[in-house]
């Protein structure tokens, strides 16, 4: 059903859907047969769009004739089929955790494939990264002095130094410019253990400016490291893709007219993620390959300095990949809407525990739908005993008045959302992930590994 907004005084933010999604909704028992079976709040994913997405940014690369490799930033979301499809599609993964490691290799992807990030890396990380041929992104002096010693016995191990953003002096992360020039003439003491093979940064934000301006300085510190004997031979640019969840006027719309009577209790935020932006995904890195420098796109320097470009993105490769559904408890009516309660947690849209909100409209899959119903508009509230347990602070017009056994779906939760906060409390256990798969025209499911 459309919900007529007008009749409402609230705003709808509508999501941008992916066609794998609209089936899903069009046979709604697909949902109710999951939920039956699992007894409680799920997350869907659907790894041929994670594929489709990662193969989108290779074939910029290839485009523009530039070697790269794009590294899943698995943080951004713990499910294992994205590495299956990372396996299956000779990609790699970033971690930055001993269990991201391990759980990388237990599906398939090989150790060379495996990118090491994050800040200061324990013993036993630097150890296994070390043994599986990994690329460590060194973050620190320290930590560079502790992979050579683990790497006198595990083998010579390939690094990246990480340089601290310029427009960030006071980042808790990458060298210095004093350290960088130490780190790398250690490097070049150290040659027998370790492997300098290039630099990386890593920045906030998702302009394409900062990033084209940053890489293509690192390729001129290859060149003068190169003049120095040392086999550099990559840069990597990080994550930090953009993403586009809602239509280009919903997002002005809500930009220009937010108001806190749009809000459960007259609630407010400080920021709010872009829901709207571009160039998006793959376009992005297009238009960071494109940026010219004397005259020169960046492509073309990376070409003749014989560089290749690594790059991370988390969110971008799991964009419509996703989403959340939750069992409706029940509703009541305040005032001039009402408070939906769902089966679950708000640690579950993790926007909010970041004293934000996530703003696509949630979908009301009713049980029984009423071709009659007037729409109602609602905010969503965890099952918890805390106040602050809302999933949707914002008033959100929904097509009927919720009941109890409806189901309310969250799209595009894949990227972050769906785990990065997720919590037991009350002893409640965690949404399981369950794999969407096509085959012979037909939907199927399987629970993820």
């Amino acid at each position: 059903m459309v919900v007529n907004t007008a009749l409402l005084d609230v705003p709808s933010l509508p999501a941008l859907e992916p066609a794998w999604l609209r089936r899903v909704r069009a046979e709604p028992e697909f949902l109710f047969d999951i939920q039956h079976a699992v007894g409680g709040p799920f997350h869907l994913v659907y790894p041929d769009r994670f594929a489709a997405n990662l193969i989108g940014f290779r074939d910029v690369l290839a485009a523009r004739g530039v070697a790269g490799r794009v590294y899943y930033g698995k943080k951004a979301n713990k499910a294992g089929c994205w590495l299956d499809a990372v396996a299956e599609l000779d990609g790699a993964v970033d971690v930055a955790s001993e269990p991201e490691l391990v759980h990388a290799l237990a599906h398939g992807v090989r150790g060379r494939d495996i990118g090491v990030t994050g800040a200061a890396k324990s013993a036993g990380l630097l150890r296994l990264a070390a043994r599986h041929d990994c690329v460590v992104a060194i973050d620190a002096l320290d930590e560079l002095e502790r992979l050579a010693a683990i790497a006198t016995s595990a083998g010579r191990t390939r690094v990246l130094l990480r340089r601290l953003p310029p427009n960030a002096p006071d980042s808790r992360f990458g060298l210095s410019d004093a350290d960088l020039e130490y780190a790398i003439a250690r490097c070049a003491r150290l040659a027998s253990v370790v492997e300098l093979i290039g630099f990386s940064f890593h920045l906030d934000g998702y302009a394409v400016a900062p990033r084209a301006e940053l890489a293509n300085e690192l390729i001129g510190l290859c060149a003068s490291t190169k003049a120095r004997g040392l086999p550099i031979s990559a840069i990597s640019i990080g994550g930090g893709f953009a993403c586009s969840y809602l239509a280009e006027a919903d997002w002005a719309r809500f930009r220009a007219e937010r108001n806190p009577g749009w809000f459960h209790a007259g609630k407010t935020f400080d920021k709010f993620y872009p829901y709207h932006q571009g160039p998006t995904g793959p376009a992005m890195l297009d238009a960071i390959l494109a940026t010219e420098f004397d005259g020169r796109a960046l492509a073309e320097r990376l070409r003749d300095n014989g560089i290749e470009l690594f790059i991370e993105p988390g969110r971008a490769l799991l964009i419509d990949a996703g989403c959340t559904v939750f069992p409706v408890l029940g509703y009541k009516q305040n005032a001039d809407y009402g408070i939906t309660t769902v089966q679950g947690l708000s640690m579950s849209v993790s926007e909010q525990w970041k004293g934000s909100e996530f703003l696509p409209d949630p979908i009301l899959v009713p049980r029984d739908s009423d071709p009659a119903a007037r729409p109602v508009a609602s905010c969503v509230g965890g099952a918890s005993c805390m106040e602050y347990d809302v999933l949707t602070w914002r008033k959100v017009p929904l097509a009927q008045r919720p009941e109890y056994g409806d189901l309310l779906l969250y799209p595009n939760t894949a990227g972050y959302q769906m785990d990065k906060n997720e919590s037991e409390f009350h002893q409640l256990p965690l949404p399981p992930k369950v794999v969407v798969t096509e085959e012979a025209g037909r939907l199927r499911w399987r629970l993820d590994r």
